[in-house]
């Protein structure tokens, strides 16, 4: 049992949070005999109001004696008014929460446990850093609103794993976070499919595995084309191109999406042609990197979030993957590359019926050498 007055679970990503405060709340239940002593508060809220009521029923709810005089828990769970929006920064809100506040610093563990889960929140306000300071904080995790957080969402990915006594490859970690664009929920859900489809303990997860049955989501990069094209496999990626459009998919996305990689790829050459960066076998070297993004910084002047139109704010674990796997073609190469693309766009939009044979000229232009 915590010493905390309360323990406190936040994160940008709600589904983590949820999940990561579940597991808690199913330790805390385990001491509680009698269900009457154990009470779960909704924390969302819409408007002020809603904030009211909810701050009231936790009042009663860790002010109430147990029916048989024994230790009560409760739980305030999915607080949505902790944000950086008009609900969290409506002056009524922020009199709640120094009620709120007010309620917990008479929290005595012994007679009563506390938890609260929240997110998103925004941890520069006072009674955020105060639930941080004074309770026993639980980080989540997640993908902040810069799709920042990868190391967090491999955490989970390789924690799901391991309760499916199934491993995985690191380039295949890395393509299923491609593919499913940042959602932490369809995550453990592919993982779990994957882990059910090996059907055996110990099995790997591969990224061959995954490109052919985990889909691209959203708007996530289509990846098994991708992959296939620059890996200058040209079966593959015919064979890629006639599952997509089997599916009835468009081919734009796939322009799109090979456009993408190939700027950035046009960018790496250029700096490994010009001596600035250099890719081992542990990838490119960091200190190179960095002096390379500053010598270079006023190119990309308005381009600080991620783009790839700057590589520099990308990141290197992934770009050194790029340029270290297959054989990264010449410069001259990626610039016919990028051409052909404007072109294969160009045919889809003069011939919008025959998407796949445009693809496919285009893919054989560009890898048949």
């Amino acid at each position: 049992m915590s010493a905390a007055p309360f323990i406190y679970v936040s994160g940008s990503d709600d589904y983590l949070a949820s999940r990561l405060a579940s597991g808690i709340w199913a330790e805390m239940t385990q001491e509680v005999a009698d269900d009457f002593s154990v009470e779960i508060v909704n924390g969302r809220a819409g408007k002020v109001d809603e904030v009211a009521e909810a701050v009231n029923r936790f009042r009663d709810a860790v002010q109430t004696l147990g029916l048989f005089g024994g230790r009560r828990v409760v739980w305030l769970k999915d607080v949505s008014f902790l944000a950086d929006n008009p609900m969290g920064r409506a002056e009524g809100t922020q009199k709640l929460c120094e009620d709120l506040k007010e309620i917990l610093d008479t929290v005595n563990p012994d007679e009563a446990g506390v938890l609260i889960s929240a997110s998103p929140v925004d941890r520069r306000k006072r009674f955020a850093k105060y639930l941080e300071k004074t309770g026993d904080y639980r980080p989540s995790g997640g993908m902040d609103a810069k799709g920042n957080g990868v190391e967090t969402l491999l955490a989970a990915l390789q924690a799901e794993c391991a309760s499916m006594g199934v491993t995985i490859a690191q380039d295949a970690a890395q393509a299923l976070i491609g593919k499913i664009n940042g959602n932490t929920r369809l995550l453990v859900e592919e993982v779990r499919k994957l882990g059910t489809y090996l059907g055996k303990e110990g099995a790997e997860i591969t990224a061959k595995l995954v490109t052919e049955l985990t889909p691209s989501f959203g708007e996530g990069d289509f990846f098994e084309t991708t992959e296939a094209f620059f890996s200058r496999d040209i079966d593959w990626t015919l064979a890629a191109l006639r599952r997509h459009f089997f599916s009835g998919n468009d081919a734009r996305p796939i322009i799109s999406s090979l456009q993408n990689r190939n700027r950035l790829l046009i960018q790496l050459r250029s700096l490994m042609d010009g001596g600035e960066i250099e890719a081992g076998g542990r990838g490119i070297s960091k200190p190179m990197f960095e002096k390379a993004a500053a010598k270079y910084s006023e190119f990309y002047d308005g381009l600080s979030e991620k783009s790839g139109f700057n590589v520099f704010t990308q990141n290197l674990w992934y770009m050194g993957k790029l340029v270290g796997s297959g054989k990264l073609p010449t410069l001259k190469a990626l610039l016919d590359h990028q051409l052909d693309f404007v072109r294969a766009f160009e045919e889809i939009v003069e011939r919008p019926n025959e998407q796949e044979e445009a693809l496919r000229a285009m893919a054989i232009r560009c890898l048949a050498a």
